[in-house]
């Protein structure tokens, strides 16, 4: 394409990037206006639609599959129970209320989406602050961290995440052999700048009322079903990839929920509809505009370009490009949605490992999984710039938001300041253990 076009997509990407950080436009219509722009120019077409889609498919469906699963388990009232039993077992202290917070969160967050996790604990991690008499800000937006920072632990914990692993071939097994150590330290990291970090919270001690008895469960047969699908999900994450015939993780996410829309239908707890009505509809259309505009950047050719140019700088030295990819990605990561940053980095990396004769040609193709060893801690790098990189800052990812926005409806206004005092620490600790884990995965110990 000409430069003028690259200059417009630019432009538009620019755009549309600033109406969303400075809160000029909604987010999903500022997406949607820069990909009507780019149609009506003719940047992009239909074939370059269907290549979006083709790309978005997968984290989408993981997605939404995980925002209906989420919803089906709010109304088994297993949260409330949860709730008095976190509150017994804090036993009055803020320290252990913070340790069992990360204890509490990161599974979760392993299997379901970061934001839709935050929003089904934050009520119970309210209650217990309050009774604790300690400020909610700060473990809320620890809740959003660890939310973030869990997503690293299975291949299907972050949508980002996933992307990179799918886009290579890795399994959902795999994925725990190479990278799941990577995500727990990721999260163990947090747990030492805590006294740091929350010292008021972390020095905190109350004595509690007498216990209240656990909220009864209304219906036992819908909870038991309702966690028969979870477990079958997680099951099939593990190892649907084995069976005679393979199940990704978006087909798994998609038949999980599929499965509760079918359990809320038939115990009806709550009508379909309004189930439906409570997901995430504007992040998975946002997602899918943003998508679209990346691909963009494939259309003009621009990020070839900038694969060449990597050709230039680095040559065949992959530690400092995984480093360097990893620091980068993270510091966009901390502005931007982290999906759209690692879709246009894949197109970019695959390409510069082709320039630098790293792989064949072949290498660009969807289908392509005969990566050689030496360039999957480079795919790792970017995994951990993603994920992380988003800890850092309010905006950096969808968590992060919806945790400072439950804290202003409790009447706790969180500036982005107040929020990277938390944030810019920790991430800063996670990139230094990542950045040793990828030295050690070039360089072995044993």
């Amino acid at each position: 394409m000409s430069d003028l076009q690259i200059y417009l997509t630019l432009s538009i990407f620019a755009l549309v990037v600033l109406a969303i950080a400075f809160d000029l436009i909604d987010m999903a219509v500022a997406a949607l206006l820069g990909v009507g722009m780019l149609l009506a120019l003719g940047i992009l077409g239909s074939s370059s639609l269907i290549a979006a889609m083709r790309t978005a498919g997968g984290p989408l469906s993981l997605l939404f599959g995980g925002m209906v699963v989420a919803r089906v388990l709010a109304r088994t009232g297993l949260f409330e129970r949860l709730g008095v039993m976190f509150l017994r077992a804090t036993g009055g202290s803020g320290k252990r209320f913070l340790l069992l917070l990360i204890l509490m969160v990161a599974p979760v967050c392993a299997l379901l989406p970061n934001a839709t996790t935050v929003i089904l604990l934050a009520p119970v991690i309210v209650r217990v602050a309050r009774a604790l008499k300690v400020d909610i800000v700060a473990p809320l937006v620890l809740t959003a961290i660890v939310s973030n920072s869990a997503g690293m632990l299975t291949l299907v914990g972050d949508p980002a995440t996933f992307l990179v692993g799918s886009s290579i071939g890795m399994s959902f097994v795999q994925y725990l052999q190479k990278v799941s150590l990577a995500g727990l330290l990721a999260v163990l990291v947090i747990i030492p700048l805590l006294p740091w970090l929350m010292p008021q919270i972390w020095r905190a001690q109350v004595d509690l009322p007498e216990p209240e008895p656990l909220p009864p469960i209304d219906k036992p047969w819908f909870v038991v079903m309702t966690l028969a699908v979870l477990a079958l999900m997680i099951a099939l994450f593990l190892f649907g990839e084995l069976l005679p015939r393979p199940i990704v993780p978006p087909a798994v996410a998609i038949i999980a929920a599929s499965l509760a829309l079918l359990v809320i239908f038939s115990s009806h707890v709550e009508p379909v509809d309004e189930l439906l009505r409570a997901i995430d509809w504007k992040t998975l259309l946002f997602l899918g505009a943003i998508f679209c505009l990346v691909e963009a950047f494939t259309a003009t050719g621009l990020l070839q370009g900038l694969s060449i140019k990597l050709e230039e700088w680095f040559g065949t030295n992959l530690l400092v490009v995984a480093l360097s990819l990893m620091v980068g990605i993270g510091l966009l990561s901390s502005l931007l949605a982290n999906i759209p940053v690692v879709a246009a980095s894949l197109i970019m990396t695959k390409g510069y490992l082709v320039a630098a004769e790293i792989v064949p040609e072949i290498a660009l193709a969807a289908t392509f999984s005969d990566w050689p060893g030496s360039t999957i801690p480079v795919f790792i790098a970017m995994m951990f710039g993603a994920t992380l990189g988003g800890n850092a800052t309010l905006i950096g990812a969808s968590a992060n938001i919806v945790a400072v926005g439950i804290c202003a409806s409790e009447g706790e206004r969180v500036s982005f300041a107040r929020f990277s005092r938390y944030g810019v620490p920790i991430t800063l600790a996670q990139f230094l253990v990542s950045g040793l884990y990828v030295w050690l995965m070039f360089h072995p110990i044993i």
